[in-house]
């Protein structure tokens, strides 16, 4: 019979021909699990909770993802659930859903719902095709197993908001298993489990997954540009073209920067969603920030009185967006710029906005010189400075200094370059003196 076969109110069933009890799963599971090639089976057979995938173009990690899903599905019973995400339920659809009514053994199926896009075996398991353009509609469900498909290009709350915690009762596994995007949301979560026994890590070109041949490779090479190649075929997580601030690299971060004891320098960005900013200090003509700040669902008062009773004692001076003399923020009417003076702070400050353009090539020639000169250095604990300053881009297509701001990162480097525009001006001349700086 057909796995199309028999259509109920618009759902196609199958009903398969074995029935029977006394299906082995065991012989099933052993039958897939020997289609593996050597890195496709090192990833599986690895003994983890939770991995992770960071392969090449066509490795044969949506393949890995059904089985691993279809055996899963094939060694519980009791109505376990397990579930196939990738971006959106269009692309579950077109990448997986002929894969999993191939892979999965006909003896062992009880019914196919086209419409859900699942699967169930008779066993009581059931897989689901799921899409993650709505991380927050996939909440509520239990989860025994989940595979995360093209993790990268995933929505970033998709795993820690929902899929995790559909885990934690049933002690579920899950992999993320991707290309890489940049240094993303993926590579942080990449980075963040180093080390750690519950996660394991991989990492394969396209060639080792023994499905595109060396001299295809070879050919795509010769056509594509060296960025592009080394994250689709090399798995390599690179940082993004069209960077807003190029120069920035591992010669700016440094563990041994410091509250050197003197005035607390505060770069900040006036911000609905998140109040980012940097927190640093002045060294002779270098800036290091060691610390950094993000907090959400709060406004300047909050955070103000968050930074004095954390520098009690201190000389605070902010370095706010110049908008904020009218933006007010508080239900008093009070403007940001007098919320940080009430609070006891010096407020330096632009009479006028500053220009995009003098905002980035300020902190682009703090960053690194045309003579190799660097002023600027970061704590690897501002990770959202960092993340910024490696990934933010200008939008494609468009005319300098325009700023894409999909991702949500450029606050950190805007309060930065609020901070050095005031007070260590690389372009005119030191701040507060002939620039338009007003400090009070």
């Amino acid at each position: 019979m057909s796995i199309l076969s028999g259509c109920l109110g618009g759902r196609v069933l199958y009903e398969p021909k074995y029935r029977e009890d006394g299906v082995d799963f065991s012989v099933l599971i052993s039958q897939l699990e020997s289609t593996l090639g050597e890195a496709q089976g090192s990833v599986y057979f690895a003994d983890a909770r939770f991995k992770m995938l960071c392969c090449g173009r066509r490795f044969g990690k949506t393949y890995l993802s059904i089985l691993r899903l279809v055996t899963w599905a094939l060694s519980m019973s009791g109505g376990r659930e397990f579930w196939y995400v990738t971006k959106t339920q269009d692309s579950a659809k077109r990448i997986a859903w002929k894969m999993l009514q191939s892979i999965a053994p006909k003896e062992s199926v009880a019914k196919v719902m086209l419409g859900e896009v699942s699967i169930t075996f008779t066993n009581g398991s059931t897989i689901c095709l799921m899409g993650a353009d709505n991380p927050d509609s996939l909440r509520g469900t239990s989860l025994s197993g989940c595979v995360i498909d093209e993790a990268a290009y995933c929505k970033p709350k998709l795993w820690p908001e929902v899929v995790r915690p559909s885990l934690a009762d049933t002690g579920g596994q899950c992999w993320h298993i991707t290309t890489p995007a940049g240094l993303n949301h993926f590579h942080d979560l990449w980075e963040s489990h180093e080390g750690d026994r519950t996660w394991k890590r991989f990492s394969y070109p396209t060639l080792d997954g023994g499905r595109v041949p060396a001299d295809e490779i070879e050919v795509a090479k010769r056509e594509m540009d060296a960025r592009t190649f080394r994250q689709e075929f090399l798995a390599s997580f690179e940082t993004l073209m069209g960077r807003v601030y190029p120069d920035f690299d591992d010669a700016n971060i440094s563990e041994d920067i410091k509250d050197t004891g003197g005035p607390i320098l505060w770069g900040t960005d006036f911000n609905v969603s998140v109040l980012a900013g940097v927190i640093g200090s002045r060294v002779g003509d270098t800036l290091h920030i060691w610390d950094e700040v993000s907090v959400t669902q709060t406004n300047t008062d909050e955070v103000c009185a968050m930074l004095k009773e954390r520098f009690k004692d201190r000389k605070v001076i902010a370095y706010p967006d110049p908008t904020g003399s009218a933006r007010k923020t508080s239900s008093a009417g009070r403007t940001d710029h007098e919320i940080i003076r009430q609070h006891g702070f010096a407020c330096m400050s632009s009479s006028a906005p500053w220009a995009v353009k003098d905002k980035i090539n300020a902190t682009n020639m703090m960053i690194r010189s045309a003579s190799g000169h660097i002023r600027l250095f970061v704590h690897p604990r501002c990770k959202n400075t960092i993340k910024a300053l490696k990934n933010v881009t200008y939008k494609e297509g468009s005319d300098d200094y325009i700023i894409d701001k999909s991702a949500g990162i450029e606050h950190w480097t805007d309060g930065l370059g609020y901070l050095i525009l005031s007070d260590f001006n690389p372009l005119h001349q030191r701040a507060g003196k002939g620039t338009g700086i007003r400090l009070y």
